[in-house]
């Protein structure tokens, strides 16, 4: 496997911002991919950063961890060299998740009467040797039914009553719409009126195409595009609950999910490179693309939600998305909670991504 042409050389003294960084974040958010992969390996992505080649970097962040920023600086420098990643549209860009904490309830009540609901058993995965003829290519779930597989119930469907008496309901929550931004982040934290703090995270989902709110509500000329963020879908739902419906129903997409412990306050849920994510230093990529586990060095000046400042900051490949398509694209954790959601919700900037690759890989650059 050959790096692609999409990666260009350069050197740590090309990367805005790379000395002023505090590397031992970082560092900590890899040296936990260190220890998973000792029990399943990732997938090496189609750019030709292979899997195999971190193996030393692995095996030095478990026997011998940096103990302040300087060193964890100076371990990525030995193991690693910077390429900038070519976007096939010109620009990178950035945006940002979180995971939402809102309260719920173990059963219906008066109040809370909106389901997060755990995979149903009649949900089947699909890929090219079991999808049935005409049905759609992109769909990676079917429904079984005793006529062979078909395409699942959409989001309309479930939440008209679907699959209502099924037993699939892991808590209600109080707001739809609380309940949706869920969906798209695909985990929350739960503050159960028992008094418990749980977590779900994402399992599945129906499988249709994904179709954002803020897509919907700009083409129909109800926000300017400029102007979508979470927080102006948000106040535009609250201004309209009338046609709450109306406006998600046409996103089909719809998510299931597990539950899981909240085993470190601090740390975010295990996502798709099956370690809990770091805030400010998780991102997730296209897994097609990228291999998990491999740094970026993400330069977005215009960006400043984090911390007032310039985004100049080292990333750990730890998650995927289905709206993250393409060499130069991220998707930045910014943590747990309300205060996370505010950065999350405003995030969506140009970016210069730089790819941290080992040595063994860009010929000792």
């Amino acid at each position: 496997m050959s790096l692609s042409p999409l990666l260009a050389a350069k050197t740590f003294a090309d990367l805005p911002g790379w000395a002023g960084d505090d590397h031992l974040p970082a560092f900590e958010a890899f040296r936990r991919s260190a220890f998973h992969i000792l029990t399943k390996p990732y997938r090496s992505g189609a750019l030709g950063v292979a899997f195999g080649a971190f193996a030393d970097a692995y095996a030095q962040a478990r026997e011998a961890p940096p103990q302040d920023g300087a060193q964890a600086r100076a371990f990525f420098e030995r193991h690693f060299a910077p390429m900038l990643v070519r976007s096939e549209t010109g620009t990178g860009l950035v945006t940002g998740f979180y995971e939402p904490q809102v309260e719920a309830s173990p059963v219906r009540t008066a109040r809370f009467t909106v389901p997060l609901l755990s995979r149903p058993a009649d949900l089947v995965d699909v890929d090219d040797a079991n999808r049935p003829a005409g049905m759609d290519a992109y769909l990676a779930f079917a429904r079984r039914t005793r006529d062979g597989l078909a395409e699942y119930f959409d989001r309309g469907a479930i939440e008209r009553g679907a699959l209502a008496g099924k037993g699939l309901e892991i808590a209600w929550l109080a707001d739809k719409v609380d309940a949706f931004f869920i969906h798209v982040q695909g985990a929350a934290r739960l503050v159960m009126t028992d008094g418990r703090l749980c977590r779900v995270t994402y399992a599945a989902k129906s499988g249709q195409r994904f179709t954002g709110p803020g897509k919907v509500l700009s083409e129909a000329g109800e926000i300017p595009l400029a102007a979508v963020t979470m927080q102006s879908i948000r106040a535009w739902f609250k201004a309209h609950p009338e046609r709450v419906d109306e406006i998600l129903w046409q996103n089909r997409s719809y998510i299931f999910f597990r539950e899981a412990e909240v085993a470190q306050a601090s740390l975010g849920p295990i996502a798709a490179a099956k370690v809990p994510l770091t805030p400010g230093r998780s991102m997730a990529v296209d897994r097609l693309l990228h291999t998990f586990g491999t740094p970026f060095h993400i330069d977005a000046p215009t960006l400043t939600a984090f911390d007032g400042k310039p985004f100049r900051r080292l990333m750990i490949a730890q998650d995927t998305g289905s709206a993250i398509t393409g060499p130069a694209r991220g998707d930045l954790f910014a943590g747990s909670g309300d205060a996370a959601g505010e950065i999350a919700g405003v995030v969506r900037n140009a970016a210069e991504f730089y790819a941290l690759v080992p040595r063994t890989l860009a010929g000792g650059a």
